[in-house]
């Protein structure tokens, strides 16, 4: 405002002191065309001045407001909702890593809208590529439940032991084998010897079906694997030594058979007196006798016993004990008549020979 009033004040200064107007040449200019110039003047100052001040106003006064789309078709085109950003959650691992959170793209909303949604959670930033080793995450604890054992196993949904899983073969051979599945019963039956070697129900009834189908190769195997694998079955033993004898020459591997389960059959009067037939079918005489006597000492009334230690006993030499021997044994009156003949003729051969 000052300068414009400078302005004027020199054109003003420049008319003669007189006031006239035509001094040094120059014509006074009319009174009337004058106040023109001035008032012109006088206007444009001012509102140049109005302009500049309305404009100072209006830039340091006015409300800060988010930027807008600007649309330059003749109708409003609406602006959609600000739609957030989906984030994906990363995956919980045992040590993460803090990393610094990136600030989400600006979205650009109208002038007039509803207020803005919370604010999404920020995505991790992808892990900078160092030399630096990641620090291992802990090992999860182990769960015994989570799965079953090496020695279990699930049938059914159901943890099995190997001992449940034997029994329930076997039990499924004898099912088999009450309806007549002889076939099926003796592969059930090898199942459960394969899952257990050492089960003597399965291995007796495989070697009894084994015979009944007359197949006694194969049931001598059974019982030789039997008593390779456990010595101390005095019944396997004397099935196996039966079966053995039966072959040519086979009375020198029943009386290996035999001699082996000894040791654990000392009170079983039937096995002694059965390893004592074999030693006098192998005309060893003397120990025959004493495996009699100690079957005797089992079972004092078994004619058939005393009529074999008769028998061993004249073989070798000793006809006073051999007569008492036959002669207990016909007294007991329990001999078949074909023995009760030959205990008879035994005594009278012995009574000659006095």
């Amino acid at each position: 405002m000052s300068l414009i009033n400078k302005m004027l004040q020199d054109l003003d200064a420049r008319g003669t002191p007189e006031g006239r107007g035509d001094a040094g040449g120059i014509r006074s200019v009319p009174e009337r065309e004058r106040g023109v110039s001035r008032a012109l003047v006088f206007g444009g100052a001012a509102g140049l001045t109005a302009a500049a001040i309305a404009l100072g106003w209006v830039y340091w006064k006015r409300p800060a407001v988010p930027p807008v789309l600007v649309s330059v078709a003749s109708k409003p085109v609406p602006v959609p909702l600000p739609v957030p950003v989906p984030v994906p959650v990363p995956a919980p691992v045992p040590a993460p890593v803090a990393a610094a959170p990136v600030a989400p793209e600006p979205v650009f909303q109208a002038a007039e809208t509803a207020p803005a949604p919370a604010p999404a959670k920020a995505r991790p930033a992808e892990p900078r590529r160092s030399t630096e080793k990641a620090p291992k995450p802990a090992a999860a604890p182990v769960v015994k439940t989570a799965a079953p054992a090496a020695s279990e196993r699930l049938i059914d949904g159901k943890q099995v032991t190997p001992q449940q899983r034997v029994e329930n073969e076997y039990r499924r051979a004898l099912a088999q084998l009450q309806d007549g599945r002889v076939s099926d019963a003796m592969q059930a039956l090898q199942q459960t010897l394969q899952l257990d070697p050492r089960h003597q129900g399965a291995r007796e009834t495989l070697v009894r079906l084994l015979l009944e189908a007359q197949r006694p190769d194969d049931a001598a195997r059974q019982l030789q694997l039997s008593l390779a694998l456990d010595p101390k079955q005095p019944a396997q033993a004397m099935m196996l030594a039966r079966l053995q004898l039966d072959k040519a020459n086979g009375g020198a591997a029943a009386l290996d058979t035999l001699m082996r389960s000894l040791p654990y059959a000392a009170d079983n009067g039937e096995y002694h007196a059965f390893l004592a037939g074999v030693l006098q079918r192998e005309q060893r005489y003397r120990e025959a006798a004493e495996h009699y006597q100690l079957a005797l000492q089992a079972a004092p009334d078994n004619s058939v016993w005393w009529m074999g230690l008769g028998i061993a006993l004249q073989a070798d030499n000793h006809p006073a004990q051999a007569r008492q021997a036959f002669e207990r044994a016909r007294g007991l009156q329990t001999l078949s008549p074909q023995l009760q003949a030959f205990v008879e003729r035994k005594l009278v051969q012995l009574a000659a020979a006095r």
